[in-house]
């Protein structure tokens, strides 16, 4: 284990996003863990406020990036432990920030609601993709074992990938930055019913190919999903607070 580490992270120069991948999980699952024991009231856990407004944790978050990515620009052109150092606060700011991140989407505080799992997704793709990184492969770029003109390998990618996330496919396209065969797949398999694509090229133009898609989402998607939130609460708590945005909308 350690001449695989040794070998693999610190002589590859990965030793900081290693500290980063590790830190946004473990700030994460611990950011997690304290928010449920301040729904449920347990001890002496509560939330931070001064006065009557309430500080939401992404506050933390922001100053934690700003010092972590400060730091690691004094310190990149010393030793990679400086590096490293930095690396760990930037990543427990970012797990604050992308805990949060519905709220900022939405700007409106969602985090127990139905919207509120937009956070949870954007945690894990974030995970994703640097646990990607982190095995050594890189965005947009492939070996297909002949010579390819990089500029073009990357401009046909990026609009497969666009493809790919309009149809609704958000997984597959951030995964398929990094495999494009799965973004030949995702760009010519049927759209998602809720996607723009969907909108766009099947509402009241195609009837045939909505049923198809809603089908589809039925039977195949639906259990995927089911079992992700399923997943999700286990990890993060229940999203089960009714939708305050919903009563907003017009």
């Amino acid at each position: 284990m350690g001449n695989w580490f040794q070998n693999t992270i610190i002589a590859t120069g990965r030793l900081p996003l290693f500290c980063f991948f590790v830190a946004l999980i473990v700030a994460f699952i611990a950011t997690r863990i304290n928010v449920r024991l301040i729904r449920a009231k347990v001890g002496w856990f509560r939330n931070v406020n001064v006065g009557e407004m309430h500080i939401h944790h992404v506050v933390f978050g922001v100053v934690l990036m700003l010092v972590g990515g400060v730091t690691g620009l004094i310190v990149s052109t010393g030793s990679q432990i400086g590096y490293a150092v930095a690396a760990c606060v930037f990543g427990i700011g970012s797990a604050l920030v992308l805990d949060e991140f519905a709220l900022i989407l939405h700007l409106h505080d969602v985090y127990w609601e139905e919207e509120g799992r937009t956070s949870v997704d954007a945690v894990f793709i974030a995970v994703a993709v640097t646990g990607l990184l982190l095995i050594g492969l890189r965005p947009l770029t492939w070996d297909y074992g002949f010579p390819v003109n990089p500029a073009a390998l990357i401009v046909a990618n990026l609009a497969l990938a666009v493809v790919t996330l309009l149809k609704g496919k958000i997984w597959t396209g951030m995964a398929g930055l990094f495999l494009p065969v799965l973004l030949v797949v995702g760009a010519v398999r049927l759209a998602r019913p809720g996607s723009p694509w969907a909108h766009w090229f099947f509402a009241g133009r195609s009837p045939r190919k909505m049923a198809r898609a809603i089908h589809r989402e039925e039977r195949w998607r639906r259990p995927v999903i089911r079992a992700k939130i399923a997943f999700q609460e286990f990890l993060s708590g229940r999203h089960d607070l009714p939708s305050t945005l919903k009563r907003r909308r017009p």
